[in-house]
């Protein structure tokens, strides 16, 4: 006998599979001799360092060539072209020479900007290290333009010395010269990722002697396909989805939205099917789909920390009775692991695994972290209201005390900040500046320095304002209500102190982009130790009150904008 394990398809379709634009590649100059060469850089360190060999190579190959310098008006240490930019491009250049594409979220929005060109008619290349290489095309395929021509270099350009960025440049510069000269046929067949594995089918089907042994081939094909997040899945059965999409209120082929970076049409049926691989019950769905708004929001920057090679992962924080109707956990362990924090593991593990198959976020080639968090297999908490000594989390957000609210915020990380000492809120925060101020190694920290603000719509998350979470403490939060502090005071307390020499801030940032972003600064670089805020404003730390007994309160550092929506029953 066999048993036969059928469950609904959790893997969106692009919306590119659908009706995505596509625009064939920019004609070629058949040589770029008197022509005008745009270096556009879009602000990773040593990027300049290639494009000074590039321009070097171009000027001894090719007579009377001009050349205009470009750095990306909009972001930071990733930064993008503004419409006015592009239109200055498409009016004055011939050909655009970019760099670097040596991250996850930098190759993105690299691929994007090279895309742009190429609608426009100038071709456009984009140096590129090797191992960003689907990533490249991935974004490419994704931006219209699949021909867009990424220059592949064995290494990134960031901690290399120039010496290593010339010889990388000299060696790849034949190449780059006949992707610009040479024109790109437009490809018949569009390209496939040996590590996407995209199905069309609405239902899989998996047979085994047993359905334990079909569970568990099920279970095997998850992970060979890269469906999975590491560990076992509830299978998404008919009965199970169809529970989930009825406790949505909504119908199963409502679309959500689409969801970067792939542009998965996220339908009510696949977030269903995800959510219930995660674990969550029926009641969760609206937790969910207030979760999916968040995320869609365009401020909150989906696409960027979605692909980064950094650690970013989501932080959800749930407010409101709806917290202690579906079981959520508040205070011991509310962040796992454990049983009594079952609720809370789910819908964050839901978050992930909707980014993967729906957003088709997969490790390799579209999620390009470096090394890694076990924070985005799920962080997940509800507000300990009960010991909350302030108008609760979504009041403070400008909702209604009868409301329940899903906040998301996408830290690089979190660290502990313990005081078990002190009853003065003075010594309080002077403790916790010391955690504070020393959180540099992140590229939130001290970014303010070298940016020019990018609009919230146009869903770039480092656009200069960054929500430090401190999930705080009850015991810690009684120390300030005590003493009569309310939580803007405790943010311009920290914000004070929060505060290091200027060449300390600087140590993992751009010069170049600091002397752009900042000319009314630069008499800090006559004068290095002068003590410059970590964060622009105050308005940079939130609090949420979460937890048990005793003083240990987690700082959640480098988050994006947060964004808070109301739950729809």
């Amino acid at each position: 006998m066999t048993a036969t394990l059928t469950i609904v398809n959790p893997v969106a379709t692009p919306r590119s599979h659908l009706d995505g634009d596509r625009f064939p590649p920019a004609p070629r100059p058949a040589t770029l001799d008197g022509k005008t060469v745009a270096l556009y850089w879009n602000g990773k360190q040593n990027g300049l360092d290639a494009l000074a060999r590039a321009k070097e190579l171009l000027a001894e190959r090719f007579a009377d060539v001009t050349f205009i310098e470009l750095t990306g008006a909009l972001g930071g240490t990733t930064r993008y072209l503004s419409e006015e930019q592009l239109d200055l491009i498409e009016a004055k250049v011939d050909v655009l020479v970019g760099t670097s594409a040596d991250c996850g979220s930098c190759t993105s929005w690299l691929i994007r900007d090279l895309c742009e060109v190429e609608r426009r008619g100038v071709p456009a290349i984009g140096y590129t290290a090797a191992i960003f290489d689907e990533d490249a095309r991935f974004s490419a395929k994704t931006f219209g333009v699949p021909e867009a021509c990424p220059v592949i270099v064995p290494d990134c350009f960031s901690n290399k010395s120039t010496d290593e960025i010339r010889k990388m440049v000299d060696d790849s510069f034949a190449e780059a010269v006949t992707l610009l000269t040479t024109d790109r046929a437009v490809f018949e067949v569009l390209p496939e990722f040996a590590s996407m594995r995209l199905e069309s089918a609405p239902e899989l089907h998996f047979d085994a002697p047993d359905l334990l042994d079909a569970f568990d081939e099920m279970q095997r094909r998850f992970i060979a396909n890269g469906w999975s997040d590491g560990m076992p899945l509830v299978p998404p059965t008919r009965a199970k989805v169809n529970a989930m999409i009825a406790a949505s209120g909504l119908e199963g082929d409502h679309v959500v939205g689409d969801f970067a970076p792939g542009f998965g049409v996220g339908t009510v049926s696949k977030i269903a099917a995800n959510a219930v691989m995660a674990g969550c019950r029926p009641e969760t769905m609206p937790v969910i789909l207030a979760m999916m708004e968040c995320i869609l929001d365009p401020s909150i920057g989906l696409r960027t920390w979605a692909m980064s090679t950094g650690p970013q992962a989501p932080l959800v924080l749930v407010s409101g009775p709806i917290a202690d109707e579906i079981g959520m956990n508040r205070g011991i362990c509310a962040l796992g692991p454990g049983s009594i924090s079952a609720v809370n593991v789910a819908i964050g593990r839901a978050l992930r695994l909707i980014m993967m198959n729906v957003g088709l976020s997969y490790p390799g080639i579209t999620d390009m972290d470096t090394i890694g968090t076990p924070m985005k297999f799920s962080a997940c908490v509800a507000e300990n209201e009960e010991r909350t000594p302030w108008e609760p989390y979504r009041v403070r957000q400008g909702f209604s005390l009868t409301d329940s609210t899903v906040t998301v915020n996408v830290p690089y990380g979190m660290t502990e900040l313990f005081d078990f000492q002190n009853s003065d809120p003075e010594l309080l925060i002077e403790g916790w500046s010391t955690l504070t101020s020393q959180a540099v190694g992140t590229p939130a920290a001290g970014a303010w320095l070298i940016k020019q603000n990018a609009p919230l719509s146009a869903g770039y998350p480092f656009h200069g304002t960054f929500s430090n979470m401190l999930l705080m403490a009850p015991d810690h939060a009684a120390v300030f209500a005590d003493a009569g502090w309310k939580p803007a005071d405790i943010a311009e307390a920290i914000h004070r102190r929060t505060k290091l020499p200027f060449r300390q801030v600087m140590l993992n940032q751009s010069m170049p982009a600091f002397e752009i972003s900042h000319p009314e600064l630069r008499w800090l670089l006559d004068a290095p130790d002068t003590a410059v805020t970590v964060n622009p404003s105050a308005d940079c730390f939130e609090f949420f009150v979460v937890g048990a007994k005793a003083g240990r309160s987690q700082f959640c550092f480098g988050g994006t904008n947060s964004v808070t929506k109301a739950i729809k029953r």
